[in-house]
């Protein structure tokens, strides 16, 4: 376990987390930032990234389980992010759409801020968001986030507006 909350824990993924993923990165709602659901080969690459970040830097999305039934409902944790000429770091979050509107994504990242603060030492951590996205810019406000600039990432050949919300220790 990486990291704990009221009712939450959070761990590293690994390959048994593969069925849970596909629940929420195979989900259309859930991936409408993504431009849609991903194929089985597209969710092993995305949990393969997760463990080389592991490996990398020692963090990266984890698994969020539910103390309650023991059970994934989201991923979140902090990734190197490009942004414009740089890599930042950021907290990101993606969760199983039946456990949207719980507060958990909220409680997942503050606890990821928590951790990048206190434990990489990080002077500054951000959430880079579609700009369509309003919950998960909702969540980084709730995250003592404010928005600190914009910019057009290109991904499967559309250009999507994005939201640099950034907080300072």
């Amino acid at each position: 376990m990486i990291l704990e909350t009221e009712r939450l824990y959070l761990r590293v993924m690994n390959q048994f987390d593969f069925e849970s993923l596909c629940k929420i990165l195979q989900d259309e709602d859930t991936m409408y930032a993504y431009e849609g659901a991903f194929s089985e080969d597209e969710v092993q690459e995305w949990l393969n990234r997760q463990i080389s970040r592991y490996q990398k830097w020692n963090f990266g999305l984890w698994a969020v389980i539910l103390k309650e039934t023991d059970e994934m409902i989201g991923q979140c944790g902090l990734t190197m992010q490009p942004w414009k000429d740089e890599e930042l770091l950021e907290i990101g979050y993606l969760f199983n759409r039946l456990y949207w509107h719980k507060g958990y994504a909220t409680e997942a990242a503050k606890a990821c801020k928590k951790y990048a603060f206190e434990v990489l030492k990080a002077e500054e951590v951000c959430s880079i968001i579609r700009d369509t996205n309003i919950a998960s810019q909702n969540v980084a406000i709730r995250n003592g986030m404010t928005m600190a600039g914009t910019w057009t990432k290109h991904y499967k050949g559309v250009d999507m507006p994005h939201y640099c919300y950034v907080v300072q220790r």
